[in-house]
């Protein structure tokens, strides 16, 4: 591999409210924090997967146009033609 070709990584920390993920990352952020004496610059970010609700479980399905029930009546309709 060359060299100075690669960007500079640095210790990060992704925060979302309580949770932190301690990562490297090319990344950099004016505030920093010191975790065991090395110091990380601290990124906010507003979803993490400690808060999204596809990975919380909280991932709610909402039928509002009645997909199911259109999908349902067409399928049913194909039904009745083949066996006539």
């Amino acid at each position: 591999m060359r060299n100075n070709i690669h960007p500079a990584y640095h210790p990060v920390v992704f925060m979302d409210g309580d949770h932190r993920v301690v990562t490297r990352s090319t990344i950099t952020s004016p505030e920093t924090l010191e975790i065991d004496g090395v110091r990380h610059y601290v990124i906010q970010v507003d979803v993490s997967s400690y808060t999204h609700p596809h990975y919380t479980g909280k991932q709610k399905l909402v039928d509002t146009e009645g997909r199911i029930d259109r999908f349902r009546k067409r399928y049913q309709r194909g039904a009745s033609k083949e066996q006539a």
